[in-house]
């Protein structure tokens, strides 16, 4: 997920020397450091995870966020387009100890091949962790009773990959039983499910950035339709989605225009752009959360 930053991508420290011929101080050399505020947020995420789900489920969860926004990041500075390192973002006391991660970026200057490759780049490279994290879940991962626990009181919905995966990893489950997920299983889950979210094909989500590379233009009326597909499914099946409704209304559901708009996308990229929106499909888990008494 990116947005447009209100400061300088990379932070810079000047080392300064004193010339005694010119009576003058001047620039010696030039460092980066790491952000302060990314690094705090950073540490803060890492504890709300670990504090969710414990030590590995924290590392693999981070491991498949770091991946994703370094993919947008990586490829932002491939084309010199101003980024900013990943803001994490902690939610304590939640199950899942996070919101996810974004990086700050200036895209007015970027032409609609170079916004799209942004936008694939980082739910590709997410998932090619996410999905290996979660087959290994999977497999340690045991069959119980239907009922067994207090872990039935939060049930997760599954999305189509998921359930591929966990067949593919578990085999069928016998009836009667269910999957008490290993927390790596559902760091998988939650990395898949962040995934997902990012590829709703509406505004300057990922998958906002997808639509418009191959549409241009033409993506806001199919975007519109996107969201207002996506109230409805908040209003019937899931009301915890109305948050996400409102804040993309706030920030837009319109893709903003790019250098050379009308300038389309090569057929090798096309091919990518639908992938990656039949990945949202299979991704995407329509009642994420529900809650049973046990």
């Amino acid at each position: 997920m990116e947005e447009h930053p209100d400061r300088r991508a990379d932070e810079e420290v000047s080392v300064m020397e004193y010339d005694p011929k010119s009576g003058e101080y001047r620039v010696a050399a030039t460092k980066k450091r790491l952000p302060r505020v990314q690094t705090v947020l950073f540490a803060l995420t890492l504890l709300s995870t670990m504090f969710a789900g414990g030590v590995s489920y924290s590392i693999s969860l981070i491991a498949i966020l770091l991946t994703h926004e370094m993919g947008h990041y990586l490829m932002a500075r491939r084309y010199r387009i101003p980024a900013t390192l990943p803001y994490f973002l902690p939610m304590p006391f939640t199950i899942f100890g996070t919101f996810g991660a974004v990086i700050k970026m200036d895209g007015r200057r970027a032409t609609r091949k170079q916004l799209f490759d942004v936008g694939v780049a980082g739910p590709l490279a997410g998932v090619v962790v996410a999905i290996p994290v979660t087959l290994i879940g999977i497999r340690l991962s045991r069959v119980v009773p239907e009922g067994f626990g207090a872990e039935q009181m939060i049930s997760l919905g599954d999305s189509l990959l998921f359930m591929l995966l966990s067949r593919i990893a578990a085999g069928p489950v016998p009836e009667g039983s269910t999957l008490l997920l290993h927390p790596l299983a559902f760091a998988g889950w939650v990395g898949l499910f962040v995934t997902a979210l990012n590829l709703l094909p509406i505004g300057q989500l990922d998958g906002g950035h997808v639509l418009y590379g191959l549409l241009g233009r033409k993506a806001a009326p199919i975007a519109l339709a996107a969201l207002g597909g996506f109230a409805i499914l908040a209003l019937m099946l899931s009301p915890g989605w109305l948050l996400l409704v409102f804040l993309l209304l706030y920030f837009g559901y319109r893709h903003p225009s790019a250098l050379g708009e009308e300038v389309g996308l090569d057929s090798r990229r096309k091919g990518i752009g639908i992938l990656t929106l039949i990945l949202f499909i299979v991704a995407f888990t329509p009642i994420p959360i529900s809650f049973t008494m046990p």
